[in-house]
């Protein structure tokens, strides 16, 4: 199983170890691609007075640019412990234990607008780029990005992909081929007086949990039915939105009755 993951804006204060080595993280075949866009950010932070405007940066957030100035040199830390958003908390890999760590560390893939895709044990300094940045020269790391997967990722995608990631981070990577009738997303929608509606923000608290749960339990599903049916066994409330074609992969619907 291949979790596909996106990153979170909110990230550790800092690092707490060497800098990021780009030949020591996984997926090599992305070596040269993070080397061109970490190049081309530090060299936008360090010269470009509108750094924050094109990485889209709020005024509260323009310490941001002289962190990416300073990238090359900066402690870094596995990527588990880097990202620090909704979706992390709930995924709690600092509790995992030995067992389901290592199942993480081997099945969760996490995108970035910076790395590309990096495993939680990746070391990597905290950074701010986000998907949805265009960088001079390099244009929407979206397409770029996309280019750059498209020979790597299917490599280490082969049983199934339970793709979580929202719209921007599923721009550098769509499944192709006969992969695609072994993805599967998964929307969380809250029902209440008989009525469903889509969650936004605590979808994400959502998908931790069920990451999490998969982890803990040990499952091992090989295809779309089989994710359903452990998740089912786990006590999740799932349904079968749409059934993967070769063009589509499979929509999971997990219900709620409680947002938190």
């Amino acid at each position: 199983m291949l979790v596909l993951l996106p990153p979170s804006e909110g990230k550790a204060a800092s690092g707490d170890g060497a800098p990021v080595a780009l030949d020591a993280l996984s997926l090599p075949g992305l070596t040269a691609a993070r080397a061109q866009v970490l190049d081309t950010l530090v060299g936008l932070c360090r010269g470009d007075e509108d750094a924050a405007g094109v990485l889209g940066l709020s005024p509260g957030l323009r310490g941001e640019v002289a962190r990416n100035a300073g990238l090359p040199t900066a402690g870094a830390r596995p990527a588990g412990e880097v990202y620090t958003g909704v979706l992390f908390d709930n995924l709690g890999l600092a509790t995992l234990d030995e067992a389901a760590y290592g199942r993480a560390e081997r099945s969760l893939l996490v995108f970035s607008g910076l790395w590309g895709a990096v495993r939680i044990g990746d070391r990597i300094p905290p950074y701010r780029c986000s998907m949805g940045v265009k960088l001079p020269g390099l244009g929407a790391l979206g397409p770029y990005w996309r280019s750059a997967t498209a020979s790597v990722l299917p490599e280490v995608a082969d049983g199934l992909v339970l793709d979580l990631r929202s719209s921007a981070y599923a721009a550098a990577w769509k499944p192709a081929g006969e992969l695609v009738n072994r993805t599967a997303t998964v929307r969380v929608l809250q029902e209440r007086d008989g009525k469903r509606s889509v969650v936004s923000h605590f979808n994400k608290a959502t998908k931790g949990r069920l990451v999490r749960d998969l982890l803990v339990a040990g499952a091992e599903p090989k295809t779309p039915g089989e994710l359903l049916d452990a998740l089912l066994g786990l006590g999740h409330r799932v349904e079968v939105a749409a059934e993967g074609t070769a063009r589509k992969p499979w929509q999971l619907d997990v219900v709620v009755t409680e947002i938190h």
